[in-house]
């Protein structure tokens, strides 16, 4: 289904590594810009992809800003820099005299939705890291507090608070599938979570779908990076915690964080970027700070006590290893 007229969407760049455009770029069979295109999402300006530079960009905001151009969605990358002492002189529209915060204020309460694409545009992320002196926000929270750039009660003219496509950097399937519903008026707020993330990513943990779960069901835990075990217990993996269905929808075709080798840092949460505890566990009395969601502590260790006691030798041997020690045999673990 297609739109009668162009969906417009213009998108900002503030304190960005420019990762959440280079993830969106992937989408698609076609790619990104023919995708776009099936659904009648109209790019007025993309400070990366845009032919349009200098004066014509400056036009394009400027006829936006005035009201002559529709502003359907305003996308913001990046974290909006607050600093120095609330004007935001330290991040610069170049050519324009104006920072990026001035231009997000002005443009925010034309557009029809207001879009955070990354978790530095949605809760501050790295760029908000301490110390900080940037005073680095998103554009409605800053971590898990609300406020941002933008303050608490902002709404779009649609009536939705920032849809925060939260991630470092987001799937490109979320900012599409995003972008789509918004252009097709199927994206209330009934359909975002308690901190404005799309539920179509937001109702799924990243653990769902790792394909290291069979190790974590008998609490087989691998020790150091390399090995095949759950990355859970000893090596900070958060995917029990993190909203995403980054192991259900694979990226670039086929990879995920976990089947990297890599732990899930938790990467769509506010404020994660100031996590103790990379690539190690933090514990109290051996038992890991951060828990399974919605799972109390007495049973997670009821549970984990029980898997131990139940674990397949297959299973223990694989978790240690880099490779397949020993396949599975029907019957194989009731002779050991």
């Amino acid at each position: 289904m297609k739109r009668a007229e162009p969906f417009h969407v213009l998108w900002l760049q503030a304190g960005s590594c420019g990762g959440c455009t280079m993830s969106a770029l992937e989408s698609g069979a076609a790619g990104w810009f023919e995708e776009l295109a099936a659904f009648g999402v109209e790019l007025l300006w993309h400070p990366s992809v845009s032919e349009a530079s200098g004066q014509e960009a400056l036009a394009i905001l400027s006829s936006v800003e005035s009201g002559a151009l529709r502003l359907d969605a305003l996308v913001v990358e990046g974290s909006v820099l607050c600093g120095p002492d609330g004007t935001g002189l330290f991040n610069k529209l170049s050519g324009s005299g104006r920072s990026l915060l001035d231009w997000i204020a002005s443009l925010a309460p034309l557009a029809n939705y207001c879009v955070a694409v990354g978790s530095c545009a949605a809760f501050g992320g790295v760029p908000a890291g301490a110390p900080d002196p940037t005073d680095a926000r998103g554009l409605q929270y800053k971590a898990r507090e609300m406020g941002g750039a933008l303050g608490r009660d902002y709404r779009s003219r649609a009536g939705l608070p920032v849809v925060n496509i939260a991630g470092c950097a987001p799937h490109p399937g979320w900012i599409m599938e995003t972008l789509e519903a918004l252009s097709l008026g199927l994206l209330g707020r009934e359909d975002l979570d308690s901190f404005g993330r799309p539920k179509l990513f937001a109702d799924h943990l990243a653990h769902h779908g790792c394909s290291r779960n069979e190790f974590y069901e008998f609490k087989a835990s691998a020790e150091h990076v390399f090995e095949r075990g759950c990355l859970m217990e000893h090596l900070g993996c958060k995917a029990t915690q993190a909203v995403g269905d980054c192991n259900q929808r694979s990226w670039n075709g086929s990879g995920s964080c976990t089947r990297a080798g890599s732990t899930c840092i938790a990467c769509t949460s506010p404020g994660f970027e100031a996590a103790v505890g990379f690539m190690r566990t933090p514990k109290i009395a051996g038992i890991p700070v951060g828990l399974p969601l919605d799972m109390p502590k007495a049973w997670f260790v009821a549970l984990a006590a029980l898997s131990k006691s139940a674990t397949p030798q297959r299973v223990s041997e694989n978790a240690r290893s880099d490779r397949i020690e020993r396949a599975p045999e029907p019957g194989a673990d009731k002779k050991t």
